[in-house]
């Protein structure tokens, strides 16, 4: 008996667009709830972007969010893990010397900080994944704790770029999500950690849970369900990890796999 289905949004849950089938996911959702299934969005998205994106059904669904660092349930925070200041500040100096093409964006309880002389285009795509930001001259003045150091680069540098990291592996948890994107958390902390907390909280056991993903940052999450997807369009490595394969986001793939499991499990 399904209890728990997680999906991943960017490239799994949300289309080309960066959005979904609102009226599928009505449908889909008031299945979910007569069935008593839990719905969780699970991203590297910053949570309060993920309430922008799902309104005023945000309440009622779980977020685990800015890279699984975070989890919240109608407006509250549940748990959230935070990189050490002096750790966060090193790996952004490090950055700093790699490349000044990619942009870093560096989470803390307040927002995502990034630097205010970033081209209007690199804003918007951070406006992407973020509602909250904040802009200052120097990444240097942040003197809170980071949630998640994140990187895009739109060259696609990234696998390139996290090898300069590597004296940090003992530190933080590192991951290239795709070749633009790199996400940077407290040392152990991943979708596969956190969902395992949520699962612990919410009395469900990887036999009960589903799972969505695409990405490389996905395969720990894939790995905490017993009924795990990936989405058609995947990276290979992803799709080598799940159980089975579903269609394409752009599809609303990940919707309609849903209403064709709870239907079956209803009968």
């Amino acid at each position: 008996m399904i209890k728990l289905i997680i999906s991943d949004l960017d490239g799994t849950f949300l289309n080309e667009q960066g959005d979904y089938d609102r009226e599928l996911f009505a449908k889909v959702y008031a299945q979910m709830t007569n069935e008593n299934v839990h719905f969780v969005a699970c991203t590297g998205k910053q949570c309060e972007r993920v309430e922008e994106l799902f309104g005023d059904e945000s309440k009622r669904i779980w977020i685990v969010g800015d890279s699984a660092t975070a989890i919240k349930f109608n407006g509250e925070f549940i748990y959230r893990s935070f990189l050490p200041n002096e750790v966060g500040q090193r790996i952004i100096k490090t950055l700093e010397q790699v490349s000044t093409d990619h942009v870093i964006i560096a989470c803390t309880a307040k927002g995502a900080v990034i630097r205010s002389d970033l081209p209007v285009r690199l804003k918007q795509k951070v406006r992407g994944s973020y509602a909250a930001i904040i802009e200052v001259d120097e990444l240097c003045s942040i003197s809170d704790d980071f949630i998640k150091i994140t990187v895009y680069d739109e060259t696609g540098q990234c696998p390139q770029t996290r090898l300069h990291l590597t004296p940090y592996e003992d530190k933080v948890y590192i991951v290239v999500s795709e070749a633009t994107w790199i996400d940077i958390t407290d040392y152990d902390v991943h979708k596969g950690t956190t969902i395992k907390k949520l699962q612990e909280m919410l009395k469900v056991t990887a036999q009960e849970t589903m799972a969505f993903g695409d990405g490389y940052n996905d395969i720990e999450l894939l790995e905490q369900a017993q009924y795990s997807f990936a989405m058609r369009n995947a990276f290979e490595e992803t799709k080598a990890k799940a159980k089975f394969i579903t269609g394409y986001n752009r599809d609303s793939a990940v919707l309609k796999t849903i209403q064709l499991i709870l239907t079956l499990q209803a009968t």
